[in-house]
């Protein structure tokens, strides 16, 4: 039953109108019903009484999830996050408090918003302190009332924020950046314009194909160059050599001698000579 309340929170992109629709259709709840039900769900876990509670509360997501659409993130996204806050505020319901599950619920979904899209804005983290994300949205919001700060604007904001006037500035750049798409866009189909991308001209230093092909093939020639001076060594040998260097849990000397009913110091002579054959036969081919 969980597992059937989570999707029927999930949201798709291709149907977000549908959706919309769809929660609307979910009648809202008087104080009386909600109570009744996060009884239930808090004294007697029912989980019937959970899905109601969300299902019911999906519309106030999408009102809350709207109000984050100028980060250019895909709504479906926010709503869904929205939603994961939702069914973790009504867990948490207690209806002893003696407050609406909308007024409780609030925190959460905002909360999971707020995650995601310090997560998803941009590639590079604008705000990776809890003050710096407090700062993030607070200066969000005083943007769009007052455009580009001039000094008087920073320091007005500075003071409401209750931060320094130089870490104003600072955000107000990271917010101002731009994020160069790396490769080239689906409706750009200007060809000159288009190798300004980065995928045309960033080098990745750290593969070479030549260079992996030529180990790959190094490491499977060494491989079999190995199996087969293995496979000249005699039975005795062979063992000796698999549970010293082969074998997951390796086999001490005093363990081989035992088995052979030897000396380990007869061990690992025999260990050696073995190791000098090996090196021998895969040097030849060096």
């Amino acid at each position: 039953m969980a597992q059937e309340m989570t999707s029927m929170a999930l949201v798709s992109a291709d149907s977000l109108d549908s959706y919309v629709q769809s929660v609307n259709h979910y009648p809202m709840l008087s104080a009386e019903q909600e109570r009744e039900l996060a009884e239930r769900l808090h004294f007697d876990g029912d989980i019937n009484a959970a899905k109601a509670l969300v299902m019911s509360h999906l519309r106030f997501v999408v009102h809350i999830a709207r109000g984050y659409s100028g980060y250019g993130l895909p709504m479906a996204d926010l709503v869904q996050e929205g939603n994961i806050g939702l069914m973790k505020a009504v867990k948490r319901f207690n209806p002893e408090v003696g407050v609406r599950l909308v007024s409780f619920a609030v925190h959460w979904i905002k909360a999971e918003i707020h995650e995601y899209v310090l997560r998803n804005w941009r590639i590079v983290k604008v705000a990776t302190t809890k003050a710096q994300r407090k700062l993030f949205f607070n200066l969000r919001k005083s943007k769009k009332r007052l455009g580009w700060f001039n000094n008087e604007e920073v320091a007005m904001v500075a003071e409401q924020l209750g931060v320094d006037a130089s870490e104003v500035r600072e955000m107000e750049s990271r917010l101002a950046a731009q994020d160069p798409a790396f490769e080239l866009q689906a409706e750009d189909d200007d060809r000159e314009s288009s190798y300004s991308a980065p995928v045309y001209y960033l080098e990745d230093k750290s593969s070479d194909l030549a260079l992996t092909y030529e180990e790959n093939n190094w490491e499977t020639h060494a491989n079999n160059r190995l199996s087969s001076a293995l496979a000249s060594l005699d039975e005795r040998s062979q063992h000796i050599v698999r549970s010293r260097w082969l074998d997951d849990n390796k086999a001490t000397l005093q363990e081989l001698a035992d088995h052979y009913d030897v000396s380990a110091e007869r061990i690992r002579q025999l260990e050696k000579n073995a190791m000098k054959k090996l090196k021998e036969a895969v040097g030849d081919f060096s």
